[in-house]
């Protein structure tokens, strides 16, 4: 075949495409005597087309597999298709089709455009995961689960879709309105009996398996945050009936400060404490608080409501007769669905408290001893020389009006030294029948005839009737720290949540912050009243969904029987192809009599099976172990001795907002199936890289309705696929994203067209003469420093740093083409690097380009070019010469140049002279080839 003179994006792409697969090029083959790479980029969802985004993440994730293989790894690049779920049976029902034609359709067009990539797909070992083939594995997951335990049904209230009619696992729920992520409908709370997955039982190897893995920071912090593992005590409080309230708390210390209990609406306990004067209240409040959201309700910003429910509880550590209450702020899905709230040291207990005039009672000590006091008009006999006495004791006070009451002194005290000089000051002052309060780090109250502390609720009542009977308009508060509250002044130092020394904490009273929670937790457990426990926030996984397009759960239900798993040999449960799966609210497979009706695999009487479908992160939970072997017959879901050769995955590329979905499910798949014996590892992927998003060209997310969205396929068809993603690659770092730029791939694509000047096209005129050493020396250090900087970039997956190398060197190469050098040993080294380095980003383009240098077929099948670090090594290197930490110079060098040589010509260098004449030099720091600091005096 003559060679093309000109680059023809369309002709080369198609011929060598044509030629991988033919010569099966990517096949896949296990070999024990090469190390392995497992390279895996997330599925992709079967949604019709492959889209611009389809090709930022799999583009670069392909060119690093191709640098692997190039580096001599045995590497593993396999493709599939996550191919049930809502999304697809909504547009079926849309389109007045069955999902599966929609699906496989799908697949079909999908394929296509894959292929056009020119990825190192491993067809031979695809993966679709609505066949039965496949399928049947997500059933025999779900049964081994269901004999580990670890699979559950249970009546729970969860989220639940409207318009797509299903359930919705949390992390399906979006925004603060709380909408579909599917739909953007908004969500509802609805009771059904659910299949969980207890991931829960693995919540602590999920949190510690994160220390074991190269994974981005920032994805290990959103499911350290999404598991939420909290240190503390599960306490038992207990009715006046007797009935236990159990309560996990973080503070055990702050116990003597509860002063009353807050119950989640749902919690099974209210109905039995429910008094009768109370219930009608109560349960319109329930009726409200179910139609509200998570989110609504947990809102710090809302105001704060609840209802007393009529009953009484009995704090466990001062036998405290406390109030029970219920607020929607409490959960029944976290935690135990009971507080004790402790107000004087939670701000959401606190506005409670004020709200509904609950005690308040301080138990944890201020650690900055910060107190504060307003002494009010005509309390004190001279407010001036109270001012004096106090500014002359360092205390500091400012005289400002108090409302309309005339001016008082405003007082900030700082530790017990000035809060006793403060208090014995005031009483020296008082005018009798008045008082003075002190709130923060003491909480005193001063009147004519002693001082009384606010360290109880009995003593809180007694000071509020004492303040009440002094000066009626007070009368209108309920406790003393809602009257304390009405002073501005005073409201930074009511409360704080820090921990500190205890106080008014009976036999714990003075024990310090750093041992109380132990200490506490110790004393619990040998009252028998509590124990220490760790929390998560972590819930099982919801699994079930109502609709039609999903792997039926294979469960069976039998009168005699009860619950019945499906026999291993009946899998798969098939669904039917003549379902009306029309959305109802229940699932589709409810109604259809053929599926429905069975017999028990136990009795053989008459049995139903489970009509639920499962969640489609189920499948995608196991298809990187379902690729090494698609579709095996065996007993167990893969080949084991293939398993044993590439698992587990070295490096998974995909999006971040699977971070608390897909990656966390995956890895408790993983954690479940070494327990069952069918892994040696604990973790899937070794290391994971999340790129970013590609925007439309107008910076903004691409969507129809802003007409941004880039289809791939016409940029293929024109410019070719090489360009496309070479484009992708360079438009920024990866794991930022990046915006299109229609211009930005026309000089992408002008930039492929200069390689093909370089290496295919006749140079423009000869040039006598042999080349000089020193260029012959500069071709070779630049080839060498290219290669560096490639290996560094792409093993970094820092694609445009890369390319941007790689520009440079083709453009050098351009101007040498014309040179001397040309032709030469040290020329072809370079072009054959040019080539090898291009290959893992444009592998169509470096085929044709390596055919065309006579390299044997195939270039992915060459070594990666290796860099020379004595050849890369620049012979002059910019010095910066420092006095004293600033730049005085920057002098040009020999590399290499040793401290004394670099120090005798910085001195000759008259800036630096300058500064350094007539001082001391006392030290000198030299970092070679980069930097000199002289140090004078």
């Amino acid at each position: 075949m003559v060679q093309p003179r000109k680059y023809t994006p369309q002709e080369i792409e198609s011929k060598w495409q044509k030629r991988w697969e033919e010569t099966g090029l990517y096949r896949t083959v296990e070999d024990p005597s090469r190390p392995k790479h497992y390279a895996l980029t997330m599925l992709p969802y079967t949604s019709g087309d492959l889209h611009i985004g389809h090709w930022y993440a799999m583009a670069p994730s392909d060119a690093k597999a191709r640098y692997m293989r190039m580096k001599g790894y045995n590497t593993f690049f396999p493709v599939g298709f996550d191919a049930f779920g809502l999304p697809a049976e909504n547009a079926a029902i849309q389109r007045g089709i069955h999902p599966r034609t929609w699906t496989l359709d799908n697949v079909a067009r999908m394929r296509g455009q894959l292929r056009s990539m020119g990825a190192m797909w491993a067809w031979d070992r695809e993966a679709i995961t609505c066949l039965p083939e496949y399928y049947k594995w997500t059933q025999w997951f779900f049964l081994k689960f269901f004999e580990k335990g670890l699979a559950c049904k249970k009546r729970s209230p969860v989220d639940f879709c409207p318009h797509c009619n299903t359930t919705l696992a949390r992390e399906q729920v979006w925004g603060d309105d709380r909408h579909c992520e599917r739909c953007g409908t908004p969500v509802i709370k609805k009771d059904l009996d659910q299949w969980f997955f207890r991931i829960t039982d693995y919540a602590e190897e999920l949190l510690q398996g994160l220390e074991t893995i190269e994974w981005p920071e920032r994805v290990k912090t959103m499911q350290r945050n999404w598991i939420g593992r909290s240190e503390g005590a599960r306490v038992v409080f207990r009715s006046e009936a007797g009935d236990a309230i159990e309560v996990f708390t973080t503070r055990p210390d702050t116990l003597w400060g509860a002063t009353f209990m807050v119950l989640a609406p749902e919690h099974p306990l209210v109905d039995k404490l429910t008094d009768a004067a109370h219930r009608a209240t109560v349960e319109e409040y329930r009726l409200q608080a179910s139609r509200q959201s998570e989110i609504e309700r947990l809102s710090t910003e809302k105001e704060k409501t609840g209802v007393f429910i009529g009953a009484y509880a009995v704090n466990p550590v001062n036998d405290a007769r406390i109030p029970i209450w219920i607020a929607d702020y409490v959960m029944m899905g976290y935690g135990t669905g009971a507080i004790m709230a402790v107000p004087a040291h939670d701000e959401r207990d606190f506005q409670f408290a004020l709200k509904f005039g609950l005690p308040i009672v301080p138990v944890i000590d201020r650690t900055d001893g910060l107190a504060k006091s307003v002494v009010f008009p005509r309390t004190v006999r001279d407010m001036g020389a109270l001012g004096e006495a106090l500014r002359a004791a360092g205390i500091t006070c400012d005289l400002a009006p108090v409302g309309d009451l005339g001016e008082g002194l405003f007082v900030t005290l700082h530790g017990n030294e000035q809060i006793d000089r403060y208090i014995a000051l005031v009483r020296q002052a008082l005018v009798p029948g008045n008082w003075n309060e002190i709130v923060g780090a003491r909480f005193a109250f001063i009147f004519d005839d002693g001082v009384r502390l606010f360290d109880s609720v009995a003593s809180g009542e007694e000071i509020l009737a004492r303040c009440k009977a002094l000066y009626p308009p007070v009368s209108g508060f309920r406790t003393t720290m809602e009257a304390l509250y009405a002073v501005p002044f005073y409201r930074d130092v009511l409360y704080h949540a820090e921990p500190g020394t205890m106080i008014n904490s009976g036999p714990f009273t003075g024990t310090p912050g750093d041992r109380a929670k132990a200490e506490v937790i110790a004393w619990l457990e040998e009252q028998g009243i509590g124990k220490a426990e760790v929390n998560y926030r972590l819930r099982d996984w919801l699994i079930s969904r109502q609709r039609y397009w999903g792997a039926p759960i294979p469960i069976i239900y039998c009168d005699a029987c009860g619950v019945v798993p499906v026999p291993y040999e009946d899998l798969p449960v098939l669904l039917p192809d003549d379902a009306e799966f029309m959305p109802t609210g229940e699932s589709p497979l409810k109604y259809h009599q053929g599926f429905l009706h069975t017999t028990c695999p136990r009795c053989g009487g008459p049995a139903q099976r489970e009509t639920d479908t499962m969640d489609t992160f189920m499948c995608s939970s196991w298809y990187h172990y379902a690729y090494v072997s698609p579709y095996y017959e065996g007993d167990v879901p893969f080949d084991p001795e293939k398993g044993r050769y590439w698992l587990p995955v070295d490096q998974y590329t995909g999006g971040i907002e699977h971070a608390t979905m897909h990656l966390m499910y995956t890895r408790f798949f993983t954690k479940a199936m070494r327990d069952l014996g069918l892994v040696d590892f604990d973790e899937p992927m070794r290391r994971l890289f999340t790129q970013g998003i590609i925007l439309g060209e107008d910076n903004e997310k691409m969507s129809k309705s802003r007409g941004n969205v880039v289809n791939p396929d016409d940029y293929v068809s024109t410019l070719g696929a090489d360009s496309v993603r070479a484009f992708l690659m360079f438009i920024g770092p990866w794991d930022l994203g990046g915006s299109w730029s229609s211009t930005g791939i026309e000089g992408v694509h002008r930039f492929i067209q200069r390689i093909w000047t370089v290496i295919v096209e006749p140079r423009e005129k000869a040039v006598d003469g042999a080349p000089t050493e020193d260029e012959i020396a500069a071709l070779r250090r630049l080839t060498h420093q290219t290669i560096a900087r490639a290996t560094a970039d792409i093993e970094a997956f820092k694609f445009n740093t890369m390319l941007a190398a790689l520009m440079a060197f083709n453009n050098a190469l351009l101007k040498a083409k014309d040179t001397a050098v040309y032709g030469t040993a040290a020329w072809d080294e370079a072009v054959h690097a040019l080539v090898l380095m291009i290959a893992p980003i444009m592998p169509h383009l470096a085929e044709e380009l390596w055919e065309h240098l006579g390299g044997a077929y195939s270039v992915h099948d060459q070594a990666w070019p290796v860099s020379d670090p004595e050849l890369a090594a620049d012979e002059v290197v910019t010095l910066v010469v420092q006095v004293n930490g600033k730049v005085r110079a920057r002098l040009e060098v020999p590399a290499g140049i040793d401290a004394e040589k670099a120090r005798t010509m910085a001195l000759a260098h008259e800036n630096v002279a300058r500064f350094v004449a007539d001082k001391r030099i006392v030290k000198q720091v030299y970092v070679p080839d980069k930097l000199l600091n002289i140090v004078v005096r």
